[in-house]
């Protein structure tokens, strides 16, 4: 009986994905989304609270037995990309796509807690779903479902990624760091346009952007401790008007990214002390605007040892391995700063077509695995829960 009712789950949970997949929904704009959620969550007896941060939904299940309260988290909000698969089951909403697996992720703790439902008489606590809006758009959700109370009296908290570029089937996480902060800033050089065969008469934005990007480089290199990790890059230049004009102003435009508060200080700091000298040795006026994004994702040791023992259970001991930090980001991080708990990623890349990085608009995942993460889900509230 238990072993047919997985297995319809897994066949639902695909469903849903792709239902979602069809109707991607952009950041806090996620509300067929969080009607179908939470639909679902009441109609297997779950308490269900609505319209949490815009249309977050969070939905406890009371066990048995009195004990300790357990969190999971999904996102559910998709990209500003037009698709390119040319799925069956493609966005029919043009520009919007589900381009970094938010739809996976919805379905499968969808899944995960139609089976503990099920099996609620066995739980010595409480099981809190949270299905968060907005994890694509900085500040993010997560600060506002905190800010609404989801973590109250919640002992641990633990999430997943499906990720592409990991081979399908597998399991990554890793003890401390795992996903950097990341913050972004927009810089403005205003300096005196003039001839280009005269440059003694001008102040040049482009030679001083230049230097300023270069600059910036040997902050890393020189600043930071080799052993530690960061990253200052520019992805956006814009100066000039004509080859034989010196621009008047220059913008610049980029992020910066650390796994330590200690670092993260020290590279903003030292960027806006490069600004002051640039400025002096000019004559130039520059200005930053600097904003501080998502923390960096730091797990905790214990909960990571526990995801890793459940993992190996339904991955496999061959496929549950430790990964190297990356520096990409992710607003879990804020849950993480302040419980404990562990986020990791599974493998999604799709042996069968080409693997395409996250936010493409050809970006696909393996629907295989989204049966093993409900069961990561499922086996991990049991074990912590009994």
């Amino acid at each position: 009986m238990i072993k047919n009712s997985h297995q319809t789950i897994s066949t639902e949970v695909i469903k849903w994905r792709r239902y979602f997949h069809q109707y991607p929904e952009l950041s806090f704009e996620e509300k067929r989304t969080s009607k179908v959620v939470g639909e679902f969550l009441k109609s297997i007896g779950l308490h269900v609270k609505e319209n949490v941060n815009g249309y977050g939904v969070v939905a406890d299940l009371i066990g048995s037995e009195k004990g300790p309260t357990i969190a999971f988290r999904a996102d559910m909000d998709a990209l500003p990309i037009q698709e390119e698969t040319g799925l069956p089951f493609a966005s029919k909403i043009p520009g919007v796509m589900h381009a970094c697996g938010h739809d996976g992720h919805t379905a499968i703790l969808m899944g995960a807690a139609a089976l503990l439902a099920a099996q609620k008489n066995k739980l010595k606590g409480n099981v809190r779903f949270i299905f968060q809006p907005a994890e694509e758009l900085s500040p993010g959700g997560a600060i506002g479902m905190i800010r609404e109370g989801v973590l109250h009296g919640v002992d641990a908290i633990f999430g997943l990624h499906l990720w592409s570029e990991f081979p399908s089937g597998t399991f990554w996480t890793c003890y401390g760091p795992m996903m950097s902060s990341t913050d972004h800033f927009m810089i403005e050089i205003e300096g005196k346009g003039g001839h280009g065969g005269m440059p003694h008469k001008a102040i040049d934005s482009i030679v001083i952007a230049s230097h300023l990007i270069m600059s910036a480089q040997h902050i890393i290199s020189r600043n930071i401790d080799p052993l530690e990790s960061g990253v200052i890059t520019f992805g956006k230049l814009h100066a000039g008007t004509a080859f034989n004009i010196i621009a008047n102003t220059a913008l610049l435009e980029g992020t910066v990214r650390s796994f330590t508060p200690e670092v993260r200080k020290t590279l903003q700091t030292r960027l806006e002390e490069l600004i002051e000298g640039l400025e002096k040795i000019y004559g130039a006026k520059i200005t930053m605007n600097y904003r501080q994004g998502y923390p960096a994702v730091i797990n905790h040791d214990k909960e990571v040892e526990m995801v890793i023992g459940v993992a190996k259970e339904v991955f496999g001991v061959e496929n549950t391995r430790i990964m190297r930090p990356v520096m990409v980001g992710e607003d879990f991080s804020y849950y993480l700063k302040e419980i404990p708990g562990a986020f990791c990623f599974v493998g999604a890349g799709d042996p069968n077509h080409p693997i395409y990085p996250h936010h493409h608009p050809r970006f696909q995942i393996d629907e295989s695995v989204l049966p093993l993460a409900v069961q990561w889900f499922y086996r991990l509230a049991l074990e912590y829960l009994q």
